[in-house]
């Protein structure tokens, strides 16, 4: 059991993503971990008490003003015991007390008083991960080298659509494995550099072309990365996630400043994965004011060709170790490995796009890897561990070329 011998504080906060909690604790047990739980008053509003013990098989904490826990210093005790802290489901107003440094309660004052790693899990609607304030308190956190894992996106109990689902039981002890597995960095002092997310092409002040990347591939890769010891920058087009921790994010809009942003910063890097769906043409011309509607049928737009940044990476004098990236409908194989020929790259991962279930706006995927002497298959998985096959994958390519 990869858990055996591991001490595992759960942190349950109000929010309906708190009856997946009983779960995830039950999963951390059967990998043999020691499981510990504490509860906001907001969560016994969704799951009891009497249910975390049932399943941890151990006393629930909720307060922090006990004088029988608090006559032992039961918060600090907590605090040492702990071999992670992870919050899950972790609320906005949580994020937002946390990222102040509060300790107004049990669970936040374990948080500083801990010497053990913290790890968040969001759960919330939409709109309040979207927000800028919860945004904001997500890249403090991230900043601070908190691991944020999550969220998903998709159908919520409230009926909205998007951003904010908790990551599932068995992703979260997955990640937890990894946190705590011995760290093998094999990419320790390298300098990666990765491009994520969809770009925006303006056609007047209101409107763009754009594609259903979601940046979840780029991002969970930076991650990734990041945890195998590189160095990483991550220029992302507009996408609603958090900068993993560790990494240091540039956001651009459209083609042509991520094409500056990454030619800017890449004469210091070792590797350049260019994960994101970067658009082929823009419009010739940008109208200064919105374009109206007229009595025609159709509106003429001319197109112009971007820049291509991947090829003009890989055509660079002592050029990084570069890895592309090709989403397509059909003959998978056959168009990556003339993408990988015709553009000089080292490696490139395809997917087939047109498959239900995975790629764009998906929480998984699968991947065929191609390099010019052979070939790897990553099959379906959650994009955090596909990312984590396939980052491991390019430090073993780079390492045995370099």
């Amino acid at each position: 059991m990869s858990l055996t011998g591991k001490r595992i504080l759960i942190g349950i906060t109000g929010g309906i993503a708190a009856y997946k909690s009983a779960d995830l604790v039950r999963r951390l047990k059967e990998q043999g971990a020691a499981v510990r739980v504490v509860m906001t008053d907001s969560a016994k509003a969704f799951i009891t008490p009497l249910t975390l013990q049932a399943v941890s098989g151990e006393p629930v904490s909720d307060t922090l003003l006990d004088p029988a826990a608090e006559a032992g210093m039961g918060h600090i005790e907590l605090a040492r015991w702990a071999d992670l802290v992870l919050i899950a489901p972790a609320s906005a107003n949580t994020l937002a007390r946390l990222a102040a440094g509060l300790a107004d309660d049990l669970l936040t004052t374990l948080c500083l008083a801990t010497p053990a790693p913290v790890a968040l899990a969001p759960a919330m609607n939409q709109q309040m991960y979207l927000n800028a304030a919860t945004q904001a308190n997500l890249t403090t956190l991230a900043g601070r080298k908190i691991p944020i894992w999550g969220p998903a996106q998709g159908s919520q109990a409230c009926g909205d659509v998007g951003p904010g689902r908790m990551l599932e039981p068995l992703e979260l002890v997955a990640l937890i494995e990894q946190h705590l597995a011995p760290k093998m960095q094999p990419l320790a002092g390298i300098k990666l550099m990765l491009t994520a997310g969809p770009t925006r092409e303006p056609l007047d002040p209101v409107r763009f072309l754009s594609n259903h990347s979601s940046g979840k591939m780029g991002f969970a890769l930076a991650a990734a990365a990041a945890a195998l010891g590189a160095e990483v920058t991550l220029v992302s087009g507009p996408v609603a996630l958090a900068t993993p921790a560790g990494v240091t994010r540039i956001d651009v809009e459209s083609a042509r400043q991520m094409h500056q942003a990454v030619m800017r910063h890449i004469g210091s890097q070792h590797i350049f994965v260019a994960c994101a769906a970067v658009a082929d043409y823009a419009p010739r011309t940008v109208a200064e004011q919105k374009i109206k509607k007229t009595d025609s049928d159709t509106l003429v737009i001319e197109l112009t060709k971007n820049p291509d940044i991947v090829a003009e990476v890989a055509a660079l004098p002592g050029k990084p170790f570069t890895v592309g990236f090709a989403a397509e409908t059909r003959d998978v194989e056959k168009y990556a490995r003339d993408k990988l020929s015709r553009k000089g790259l080292d490696m490139i991962a395809a997917n087939d796009v047109s498959l239900a279930g995975q790629g764009f706006n998906s929480d998984d995927n699968a991947l065929t890897v191609f390099w010019p002497a052979g070939r790897a298959e990553l099959p379906l998985a959650g994009k955090t561990e596909l990312a984590r096959h396939l980052m491991t994958l390019i430090a073993e390519k780079y390492n045995e070329t370099h």
